[in-house]
């Protein structure tokens, strides 16, 4: 039973002992019951903190002097890490992260779920830097000399932090970045003032090829079209980057916190680029969902593959919230039928491009919603299907597409999941419903963060 503490009993300096990670990457520690969340502790440390807002039950710290570190405490190999708000973990050894992320899941089965859960070890990601292969680089400019600036935010703010290296991105998205903050000065493209809702370039955002090294860059502009200066911006972009297939343009004028405006103009090259999953080869283009570790991804999708050729025959598979169907076409090589169901036209038209590329026959696409679909399944087909991959957005599924996804699967639903909180949440209504969780298989996407990727084996009660 938690102790009650007067917040006003609280000393503003604090010395503690953390516990353990929250599932946002803060250290948890204690104070006559008071839990702290401090930012940039790790397990094991201890540590004087710096008390801020309280709340009833609890509060936010921030370390003033590491008393005695933990045994998982290193280094950081990026200089940038503690003004950075990216990687929030690279204090920690990579292997204990692991580990703290096989917690984070746990804690999420026991407190949201409630039901005793089989949590498998985290499978780490075959690279721990030079993973990142979407970046995404807010843009602005100095008061002064109007010089261009682009990197990432400081934590828990907007106050941007420029950055020349970055050690989980792919080296030459560094070259690119420099180049681009030299060529828009020189073509008199200015930084995006978010106060003033002013400037031209607001973000640059690359998609950078694991397959073949070459990069898909994107503009996204303070403006509703294309303009002289863009041209020659995209124009030296293109001829001057050997590596880069393509230079597009995003239009984003409105006061927003959304990357990406709805319309995107290729300007020079190509509007894709190619990546490979399950000897499958794959066009990923501006606004394309897809996963940003291509090698942490290709793990996912064969452990997936696997399973089911080991559990089923020739099955009929359902690829719910699909995207550009990459789970249904690397698993179209095990699948009697793949049936895919994706909202979004622009994913469903390249998804059938990629399965005509491919050579592949047996995947069925259906562009509408989810659950309308699985609404009309239900009342016209009648098909059962031996699995189903649910693979939804981080607020998981409404419980009306659960107990379709239910009725439609005679054998196995696959949940994926980047979220632990509403995966528990769903398993724990899966499972009122008569389901059985076979075991959690934990991956890592995101080296150094708090972040985790879990795919969750699901016997219903049809099986």
């Amino acid at each position: 039973m938690q102790t009650v503490v007067n917040k006003k009993d609280i000393p503003e300096i604090l010395t503690v002992k953390v516990e353990k990670l929250s599932n946002l990457g803060f250290g948890i520690a204690k104070h006559e019951g008071y839990v702290l969340f401090v930012e940039g502790a790790c397990p094991g440390d201890t540590v004087k903190v710096k008390v801020g807002k309280k709340n009833k039950t609890y509060a936010n710290a921030k370390v003033v002097e590491i008393l005695e570190p933990s045994k998982h405490r290193v280094e950081p190999f990026c200089p940038m890490q503690k003004v950075c708000g990216s990687c929030q973990l690279q204090f920690i050894d990579y292997k204990y992260q692991l580990q703290l992320k096989k917690e984070i899941v746990e804690d999420a089965m026991h407190s949201i779920c409630g039901h005793e859960i089989e949590v498998r070890d985290v499978i780490p990601s075959p690279k721990d830097r030079e993973y990142r292969h979407k970046i995404q680089y807010p843009v602005s400019e100095t008061q002064n000399s109007k010089r261009i600036l682009a990197g990432y935010y400081k934590a828990g703010s907007h106050e941007l932090v420029n950055i020349k290296f970055c050690p989980i991105q792919p080296a030459y998205c560094d070259k690119i970045i420099e180049f681009i903050r030299e060529a828009a000065q020189e073509c008199g493209i200015s930084g995006y003032n978010e106060k003033k809702h002013a400037g031209d370039l607001r973000h640059v955002v690359i998609r950078s090829s694991n397959y073949n090294g070459k990069n898909l860059v994107i503009l996204v502009v303070n403006s509703t079209k294309v303009f002289d200066k863009l041209k020659k911006l995209a124009s030296k972009i293109y001829s001057g980057l050997e590596n880069v297939s393509g230079v597009g343009v995003n239009f984003n004028s409105k006061k927003t916190n959304l990357i990406m405006g709805e319309n995107t103009e290729i300007l020079e090259g190509e509007g894709f680029i190619e990546e490979k999953l399950c000897d499958k080869v794959f066009k990923v283009g501006a606004k394309t969902f897809f996963q940003v570790n291509p090698e942490s991804a290709n793990n996912i999708f064969e452990y997936v593959k696997k399973y089911i050729s080991e559990n089923f025959e020739n099955p009929l598979v359902l690829d719910a919230y699909a995207g550009i169907t990459a789970f249904g076409i690397c698993l179209s090589d095990v699948a009697k039928k793949v049936v895919s169901v994706e909202e979004v036209k622009e994913s469903v038209d390249l998804a059938d491009k990629i399965i005509k590329e491919n050579g592949i026959k047996n995947v069925e696409l259906h562009n509408m919603d989810a659950g309308k679909f699985f609404e009309k399944e239900l009342n016209t087909k009648g098909r059962k299907f031996d699995v189903t991959v649910l693979d939804p957005p981080r607020k998981g599924c409404t419980e009306e597409s659960l107990d379709y996804a239910l009725k439609l699967t005679k054998g196995k639903i696959i949940y994926v999941s980047c979220n632990p909180a509403t995966l528990a949440r769903d398993l724990k209504y899966l499972i009122e419903k008569g389901c059985k969780v076979e075991f959690i298989q934990p991956f890592d996407m995101f080296p150094h963060t708090y972040h985790v990727e879990d795919v969750a084996m699901i016997c219903t009660q049809n099986e």
